[in-house]
């Protein structure tokens, strides 16, 4: 169990250590609110409204651009570029190489949530192409997508995790360290470590998995959050607590999936510094 490694910190903008506010979230979502980052989304076609709505909910501008012919030009006005593998075709993924090197040219952040890495060796291959060409700033995935890409033995089904084999801190810890980012595995508790540094975020409520999309939406979010926070790992763990309390509140006023996901995304939208303070964040030791 990971809790046996952990050391509990609730980071809020009302919870000072030494004097210092540390991980205050609300700051964080007040940035995204006010300098309105243009997030660029190569994304797949199942969540692409629902990934552009929870852009925006929290504050971002999405766009949604795979054009070869214009992913260049378009990431050169973004503060993000989000890349999902969701539905995968050779052609996308030149597509995300062409942005993701102009993105790491210009100094912009880049996410890669990793969907369905593992079910097939293509998607595997393709991932790994693509970290290979990329210098990603988040690597987002669920426990095993993180263990494929990391080497560990892994099972998934489709786009949902089955089993990975070993210590998914270690397998998070590998693969930051690896790659030189930030590495992000979600589930009940999400997983957060530049390789040297782990944290769990502890908010959420299990009607966020019933929906479809969760996972692709959190990716737009910690590309929203990256885009106006230069510390990826504050601003990784931020924006995955937003996105957790948002869920918790949604779930006081919905029973069902459907219902909970309008009341999710209007959550998101109206969270205050208030609701922030129900921020946990746990760092590992």
């Amino acid at each position: 169990m990971v809790f046996n490694h952990c050391r509990l910190l609730i980071f809020s903008a009302y919870n000072q250590i030494g004097g210092v506010c540390l991980y205050d979230a609300f700051s964080v979502l007040s940035a995204v609110r006010a300098k309105k980052p243009l997030v660029h989304h190569i994304t797949n076609w199942v969540t692409i409204y629902d990934c552009a709505q929870i852009t925006r909910s929290c504050g971002a501008l999405p766009v949604m651009a795979h054009a070869p012919e214009e992913v260049e030009e378009m990431v050169s006005l973004a503060g993000a570029l989000v890349l999902n593998i969701g539905t995968l075709t050779s052609k996308l993924i030149d597509s995300m190489i062409l942005a993701g090197e102009k993105a790491n040219a210009l100094g912009i952040p880049v996410v890669l949530d990793a969907v369905g890495a593992g079910a097939t060796k293509f998607r595997t291959a393709k991932c790994a192409e693509l970290m290979e060409k990329v210098r990603f700033t988040v690597i987002k995935g669920n426990s095993s997508e993180i263990g494929a890409l990391a080497g560990a033995k892994a099972l998934t089904r489709g786009v949902e995790a089955e089993k990975v084999e070993g210590s998914l801190l270690k397998i998070a810890e590998k693969l930051a360290k690896e790659k030189n980012c930030i590495v992000v595995i979600t589930g009940k508790e999400d997983i957060v470590s530049n390789g040297t540094k782990t944290l769990l975020v502890k908010n959420g409520h299990e009607l966020m998995g019933k929906i479809v999309g969760t996972g692709c939406m959190a990716a737009s979010v910690l590309g929203a959050f990256n885009a106006v926070e230069k510390d990826s790992l504050k601003a990784s763990a931020c924006a995955l607590a937003c996105y957790g309390i948002a869920g918790e509140i949604a779930a006081k006023k919905a029973k069902a999936p459907m219902k909970f996901k309008v009341e999710f995304f209007d959550a998101l939208y109206l969270l205050s510094e208030k609701d922030l303070k129900k921020a946990k964040i746990e760092e590992c030791k």
